[in-house]
């Protein structure tokens, strides 16, 4: 599902990954942790395509597409369709609802909007969260509204879903409840997950754990 191999990442004189070689299989959930400062949000800009390795070598095959010969527009139509991202802090825009901050990657991706909000809805439903749909983020709680964020990154059925500290932002009930539907989301549409996280919980109930050390996975289990 996801090949990387020798992705280097530097910010001026700053060497932030040094080289990382990955492999993830197709409906794995794998948790990436380990010290602030090690890499991993870097490590997932760059298997989620929102930024490119520094070095030229460097190989990226997320199902079955090798990613180092796309062009950035091409690039971008990729991640719209194939790629699903969940954020800390939820990113949904203010100004539309529930129902629109899901369904806005089906506009982009060119989605009639009748079948873009079809399709939200059908999420919004299966998150529990059909009594809100048509609620504005700052009437959410939080809880509520990373699972619209949730909604928002499977409207598109992307191959993978990648997450950056999602339970970061929440309280210990609605992080637990979170964890357990990206678990049930799996097992539903078999899609990968990769999730960045400093919670232990989390990383123990994935499949595998890889640990960050350095800008490098310094472990990566088969089991």
């Amino acid at each position: 599902m996801i090949q990387a191999k020798i992705l280097h990442k530097k910010y001026g004189d700053l060497h932030v990954l040094k080289g990382v070689d990955l492999e993830i299989k197709k409906a794995e959930v794998v948790a990436i942790v380990g010290p602030s400062g090690a890499g991993k949000t870097t490590l997932l800009q760059l298997i989620g395509t929102l930024d490119r390795p520094s070095n030229k070598d460097y190989k990226l095959v997320i199902n079955g597409i090798n990613l180092a010969k796309l062009s950035d527009r091409e690039l971008s139509k990729f991640r719209n369709k194939q790629i699903g991202f969940v954020f800390q802090f939820h990113q949904l825009l203010p100004e539309f609802t529930a129902l629109e901050n899901v369904a806005i990657p089906a506009y982009i991706a060119g989605v009639s909007k009748q079948q873009a909000d079809k399709r939200a809805e059908e999420l919004l439903v299966l998150l529990g969260l059909e009594d809100r749909m048509f609620h504005k983020p700052a009437k959410l709680s939080g809880g509520e509204q990373q699972r619209v964020a949730v909604a928002r990154a499977l409207v598109n059925r992307p191959a993978v879903i990648m997450a950056d500290e999602p339970s970061g932002n929440l309280d210990t009930e609605s992080a637990k409840q979170l964890h357990h539907l990206f678990f049930d989301l799996r097992d539903r549409f078999g899609q990968t997950f990769v999730i960045v996280t400093h919670n232990e919980a989390l990383a123990a109930m994935s499949d595998r754990k890889l640990l960050m050390r350095d800008g490098l996975i310094i472990n990566q289990p088969e089991d």
